[in-house]
């Protein structure tokens, strides 16, 4: 009975219970917020479980789509031709700002039918039952019109590539009829002049606006860097290289450094002596974005400078991977992970040069064993990330680094991860941890996964204790991957890089191997974005035997010759296998490895 009066009076709020999406309480509560709305357009059951309840969108409006028989439009903005877009825009501006701007408000997407013989305009709408898409139609001046759903996800995708976001910082500069121009011929810095220069000057735009432009280009770090005669470089590392995006003139460097000192927490502006770290927090495109900032003093062509050369790590929360199949492991170097991160105990350790991606693997190997019957705990220092689940430990003047790894053993540990084996100390307190029923994650710099075990044995950590308390060790670089949009297929391959690296260009020509070109989408470097490649060495029976056995020292190659026979792929070749999928060159791959 209650059931036929709810599909009576809401039946939006009827179907939703019947698929389990919402609860006979949430239910309840909802349907008394829309007895109480007094807005002008009455919202219904869907719309107040997505604003106010912050119920995910698409769950709730695909049943509903399906309830008011709405077609769903699948589309794909990734795949979607410039052309299509183009004319996507040109229909949303034909009619003038206020329309484009109603189109916005209320996400809805206009398309013309592929039949030419028709004038029906499809409106495609995250929301259907939006009671303004009525008033939308009629401004198209349309005879027919049909409103389609649309997923919010895609349809944020795609306005985003039509109209992409203005960031208002670089806008202000433009408008701005200021000259950046701040300028000291006096041996020493006039503070109050300096302060008075910055405030009325565009500088605080410049700095704010680097920081929007660097999260929306995908940028991993900002660097500013002072040169000679007032002029100040600002570059950005995009996959793994760096590209200068601006250099400001006829302005003190230290004018620049004390914009951005003054905008992040933690540093001293007048301090140009030390090295500083400090962070800046930011929400941007309606996302907390987290910058961290590491100031060194360094020597300038001119005395009367006190340069300062500064690094802005981007710290995006959207980049952190949960899913252990998106790290780009294949084949013995996947199937041995999974099974070393799977055991009970035992050290999981990640290495390779900073930059690699090293953290980005252990957090989603991390993701993949945190479970609420497990405690979790980290030590890093920084921390770059928030871990869900996790308890993080805080490093400060008052705990540092080793004293956190030893506080940890008193604080009922099931999984540890370590960030970094800096010393003797950190990485036999690690290593027993993983020797005492803890499954550890830990880093470690060294150029492949043999020299990570010798590293380990030069450091004084016990032949035993590495033998038998490593699970895996996973050597990891990151090369960037071909553009989709440009790359071609090989023709005809280079004989002297073939040569050089030792491959034959008549096996090669069987497989379909792609090469960079350059187009507007990757800015002409034939690359777009990056992959990770591994070599995993998996401590099997006789690796371990191997190292017990050591004398002096660790024979590297011993150990090299026995996990090539247990499957191991180094650098390389992984890397080579990338290129037969497609998915990055030759040259890059050679570029980014060392031949063994």
């Amino acid at each position: 009975m209650i059931d036929a009066q709810l599909e009576m009076t809401d039946k939006i709020g009827y179907l939703l219970l019947k698929k389990g999406i919402i609860d006979t309480k949430i239910l309840e509560k909802a349907l008394q917020v829309k007895q109480s709305d007094d807005s002008k357009l009455k919202r219904n059951l869907a719309q107040i479980l997505v604003h106010d309840f912050k119920f995910d969108h698409d769950t709730i409006f695909r049943e509903v789509a399906v309830l008011y028989a709405f077609k769903e439009m699948n589309i794909h903005p990734e795949s979607l031709g410039e052309d299509k877009k183009e004319e996507i825009k040109r229909t949303m501006t034909k009619f003038g700002d206020e329309l484009k701007n109603m189109l916005i408000e209320h996400k809805v997407i206009p398309f013309r039918p592929a039949e030419k013989t028709t004038d029906k305009l499809i409106l495609a709408a995250v929301d259907p039952t939006d009671k303004a898409l009525n008033k939308i139609a009629y401004s198209f001046n349309v005879k027919k019109f049909e409103i389609n759903y649309l997923r919010k996800k895609d349809y944020d995708k795609l306005i985003e590539s039509i109209f992409p976001p203005e960031n208002e910082f670089l806008k202000a500069i433009e408008a701005s009829d200021d000259e950046i121009t701040v300028e000291q011929d006096e041996a020493s810095v006039d503070e109050e002049e300096l302060d008075a220069e910055i405030n009325k000057s565009a500088l605080i735009n410049l700095i704010e606006g680097a920081l929007v432009e660097g999260v929306r280009k995908g940028v991993s770090d900002i660097h500013i860097v002072p040169q000679s005669g007032n002029k100040t470089d600002v570059v950005f590392r995009t996959d793994g290289k760096l590209l200068k995006w601006h250099t400001q003139e006829n302005t003190m460097p230290e004018a620049v450094m004390a914009v951005v000192k003054d905008r992040a927490k933690g540093l001293d502006r007048f301090e140009r002596e030390r090295a500083q770290d400090g962070f800046i927090q930011r929400e941007i495109d309606n996302h907390i974005i987290r910058f961290r900032v590491s100031v060194l003093p360094m020597v300038g062509t001119e005395l009367k400078n006190k340069f300062e050369s500064i690094v802005i790590r981007i710290l995006d929360d959207r980049k952190v991977i949960k899913d252990l199949s998106k790290l780009g492991l294949t084949g013995y170097a996947k199937d041995a992970f999974e099974k070393a991160i799977n055991q009970p105990q035992g050290m999981i350790i990640l290495t390779g040069p900073t930059g690699s991606g090293k953290s980005t693997t252990l957090v989603a190997a991390l993701y993949q064993v945190i479970d609420p019957t497990k405690n979790v705990l980290t030590v890093e220092d920084p921390v770059e990330y928030v871990i869900e689940g996790a308890r993080q430990l805080k490093i400060g003047y008052k705990m540092n680094f080793e004293q956190a790894i030893r506080a940890i053993l008193r604080h009922d540990p099931d999984i540890v991860l370590v960030g970094e084996m800096r010393d003797k100390e950190t990485a036999e307190t690690a290593i027993k941890l993983a020797n005492t029923g803890h499954l550890t994650f830990s880093t470690l710099h060294t150029n492949d996964a043999p020299s990570a075990v010798a590293r380990l044995y030069k450091m004084g950590v016990e032949p035993f204790l590495i033998a038998y308390a490593i699970n895996i060790i996973v050597a990891q670089r990151l090369v960037r991957r071909l553009c989709e949009k440009c790359k071609r297929k090989v023709t005809s391959f280079d004989e002297k890089i073939m040569k050089a690296a030792g491959l034959d260009i008549a096996e090669w020509s069987q497989y379909e191997i792609y090469e960079h070109v350059g187009c507007e989408h990757c800015h002409g470097s034939g690359y777009k974005g990056r992959l990770a490649i591994h070599e995993a060495l998996y401590f099997t029976k006789p690796i371990r035997e191997l190292i017990v056995r050591s004398g002096d020292e660790v024979d590297e190659e011993k150990v090299r010759i026995q996990a090539k026979k247990d499957g191991t792929h180094n650098l390389r070749e992984s890397g080579l296998e990338k290129v037969k999928l497609g998915m990055t060159s030759i040259q890059e791959v050679i570029a980014s490895t060392m031949e063994e």
